[in-house]
């Protein structure tokens, strides 16, 4: 079941309050003030039971004149806020009621966009971010080609700003902290179509375990290195 039929079946069960949402952003999908007025009436009513309140009942709650009422209620249908549906009651009894299907679909609508326009704020500001981790890792200002380099991984490659996090790390793990060596990392993901930051450790994790364990009777020199993930090197 998608999201719109469950909200629709909610919202005629009684189960969701949708004032405050309508109240926040009917402007926003196009809902003038005195429609705005005569659809939380029209909803009210039904949540007490009337679902087919005539111009007369929504005359005594208002200041509106019973033709401003009808005016009202035929632009909402031209709008397709407001449908007119027919029901079978539970005596074989047909009944008329007013739906609101496609006002609840286009609040659905609104609210997955602000959300999507949310994140993408916040996808900008961590891309940012990143360009300032780098500046901080390398001890310097990015050249222009170097930022432009980032902004491929990003817009061109689509890697995620985690994903790049964790390869600038990997970089500095194996002391060979250069564009064209994460470049490397990121290349070498992609062609492995590893997308998250979980499958990207486990692919290094895994390395690392088949590393080779020193001898534990063997001292110890400080001119031993160990062993890191050499990106750069071809793989099949």
């Amino acid at each position: 079941m998608q999201k719109r039929d469950r909200l629709r079946i909610w919202t005629e069960q009684g189960n969701v309050t949708i004032s405050q949402l309508f109240f926040s952003h009917y402007k926003a999908i196009n809902i003038r003030d005195e429609e705005a007025i005569l659809l939380l009436h029209l909803i009210a009513y039904g949540e007490a039971g009337n679902h087919f309140p005539t111009p007369q009942n929504l005359v005594e709650r208002t200041y509106f004149s019973e033709d401003k009422v009808i005016t009202i209620l035929q632009r909402l249908m031209q709008k397709g806020l407001i449908q007119i549906e027919k029901h079978l009651d539970q005596n074989g009894i047909h009944y008329e009621y007013y739906s609101f299907h496609l006002l609840w679909e286009l609040l659905v609508d609104y609210m997955e966009q602000l959300q999507n326009d949310d994140k993408d704020l916040h996808s900008k500001e961590e891309e940012g971010d990143i360009y300032k981790l780098f500046e901080q890792e390398f001890g310097r200002l990015l050249s222009p080609m170097e930022c432009e380099t980032i902004g491929m991984w990003f817009d061109q490659d689509k890697h995620s700003v985690s994903l790049i996090r964790l390869a600038l790390k990997e970089a500095v793990l194996s002391q060979k902290l250069s564009l064209r060596y994460i470049d490397r990392i990121l290349f070498d993901w992609k062609k492995k179509n590893i997308k998250t930051v979980e499958a990207a450790e486990n692919q290094s994790a895994q390395f690392r375990q088949h590393m080779p364990v020193q001898n534990p009777t063997e001292q110890p020199s400080s001119s031993v290195k160990v062993p890191f993930y050499n990106w750069l090197e071809e793989r099949e």
